[in-house]
């Protein structure tokens, strides 16, 4: 979400023709320019580019833009000293009087609440169980129960407390799983949550009268107010601080039963304990504060009118290309990433450019924009969010995208080079990470220019293929477990019997590798089978 009382002449932009449009002032715009300039310069000035956000409120790109409600209060916060279990306490009364939930507590971010609320659960606020976390021998409490729609990133929240997670696909499991053990239920907000035979409703019917809490994930929701997940019988509630609240980037919001969150308070820094290393400043608290206070006043209708405004701005200079077309699609029933977005489409024979490839050459070139791309049905497109883009960006992307659908370009070549190497067989694989090296292997056949076969990690082994195209090599692999995945993008060259190159691991950045061809020491003799059980062990 943008910031409403900053700009508030811009947020009821409307969408009829012949309105007249809030004015700004030539010293406000003088301002405002200023301010971004500089904020560009802090980072410019450490060697980093700045990005224009229409991707969404994604933490790897600073998550969303702090209102200047919540910096003002994290600026008065950080001038004097307050105790901080007084702090906490003002806090959760204040945030329950805002959102009509039991109590309020403010986290290290979304995922520290996760793993506060889960100590909490284990220990029942019990130190003397708190200081032992993450061994939970001797504990009651050491199960959390997870539908499998749930099982995803973030759930190491829970697995770093110690707890055992107990995956189940149906509500039969589910009520079967629960027993003495079970500490809480989790469940990530979304479809499966809302409704369904394994939603929030059903499950807290059967957990309630067992005394098992329910937590939900709802990070990247609107805040609803009375909250629509405690309405449905959740005991607690958590959301990320930057993402559509706009507040803190570093802080997360927990909502629901409060004894349970005095419990998940006291396993939060400053507290010894598990919870130490997720510390959450009396700056934080002050701002999540102000912007659970913003929310409740914001025009959230006006924001919504303000983003449509500049998807009808990008889309009617974009459209002005023959065989662009653009589509504006509004979630208005979601809650998670709620926000309208624009898709501009094209044939990629016409242009000779992919979605992929514009939003790959805009990320990385000035003015760096973050957007989605993809292709689908013979159409490319790219995706743009409004959610956190800032006045003037609008312009900027529209003028950047027809600059670059508008380059001459020849047709790319489709045919691909014969391959020059021979790589079918075993490889014995050397990854090189940030801080230690991975014997790892392949084995690979070989198909002209394709590539297939396996790839041996330290735990797993997966499938793996490929190109090869001269000497020149690029494979993938996928390490697949519950809730997580690592993709691993080889591109190196070959050159007879060894491989050489880097390996792109997305969020996991890039390794390095050597493969050389493995050499079997075994001897070659005849092999003889006994017609019999032996007749001496």
């Amino acid at each position: 979400m943008n910031r409403r009382d900053a700009i508030k002449d811009l947020s009821m932009i409307p969408l009829a023709a012949g309105m007249a449009l809030p004015k700004t002032s030539a010293s406000e715009k003088a301002v405002s320019q200023a301010q971004v300039a500089a904020s560009k310069e802090i980072y410019q000035a450490i060697g980093v580019e700045p990005i224009i956000n229409c991707r969404g409120t994604f933490t790897i790109i600073g998550g969303s833009i702090e209102r200047p409600e919540v910096r003002t209060a994290m600026d008065a916060a950080a001038q004097v000293f307050v105790q901080y279990d007084e702090l906490a306490f003002g806090a959760g009364k204040r945030l329950a009087e805002l959102t009509g939930a039991e109590w309020g507590m403010v986290s290290a971010g979304c995922a520290a609440g996760m793993k506060h609320v889960t100590v909490a659960c284990v220990t029942g606020g019990n130190p003397e169980k708190l200081i032992r976390v993450p061994n939970l021998a001797g504990f009651d409490k050491t199960e959390v129960i997870i539908p499998r729609y749930s099982r995803n990133v973030y759930d190491h929240a829970l697995r770093n407390v110690g707890v055992t997670l107990v995956t189940v696909d149906s509500i039969e499991e589910l009520t079967n799983a629960i027993s003495s053990r079970t500490a809480l239920i989790y469940l990530m907000a979304g479809d499966e949550s809302m409704k369904g035979p394994m939603s929030l409703e059903a499950i807290s019917k059967i957990a309630k009268p067992k005394n098992v809490p329910v937590m939900v994930d709802a990070a990247a929701e609107d805040l609803t107010i009375p909250n629509v997940h405690l309405k449905m019988g959740a005991t607690v509630v958590i959301y990320s601080g930057g993402k559509a609240l706009c507040g803190p980037q570093c802080a997360g919001l927990v909502l629901g039963q409060k004894d349970l969150l005095m419990s998940a308070w006291q396993a939060s820094a400053p507290h010894h304990g598990p919870g130490r290393d997720n510390k959450v400043g009396r700056e934080e608290t002050m701002g999540m504060i102000a912007a659970v206070e913003a929310w409740t006043k914001r025009d959230h209708a006006g924001e919504w009118k303000r983003w449509l405004s500049w998807l009808d701005n990008i889309s009617k200079t974009v459209t002005a290309i023959d065989g662009v077309k653009t589509t504006v699609i509004e979630p208005k029933d979601e809650l998670s990433n709620r926000t309208p977005q624009l898709r501009i489409s094209w044939d990629p024979a016409k242009f000779n450019i992919t979605g992929e490839e514009i939003a790959e050459l805009f990320g990385r070139t000035k003015p760096r924009i973050a957007l989605g791309g993809g292709s689908k049905e013979g159409s490319t497109f790219i995706s743009i969010t409004t959610g956190q883009m800032q006045p003037g960006d609008d312009k900027v992307v529209a003028d950047r995208f027809v600059s670059v659908i508008s380059e001459k370009r020849v047709p790319q070549k489709t045919d691909m080079k014969p391959a020059t190497v021979a790589l079918k067989g075993h490889w014995d694989l050397e990854v090189k990470f940030f801080s230690s090296i991975s014997k790892q292997s392949l084995i690979i056949e070989q198909d002209g220019n394709w590539l297939e076969g396996s790839h041996k990690g330290e735990f797993s082994v997966r499938e793996l293929q490929g190109t090869v195209e001269g000497n020149e090599v690029k494979m993938r692999s996928s390490d697949r477990q519950i809730g997580d995945n690592i993709t691993f993008s080889f591109s190196g060259t070959a050159k007879d019997d060894a491989m050489t190159g880097s390996i792109y691991m997305g969020e996991y950045m890039t390794a390095t590798f050597t493969a050389k061809r493995h050499k079997f020491k075994a001897k070659r003799e005849k092999i003889f089978i006994p017609s019999g059980p032996p007749l001496a062990t």
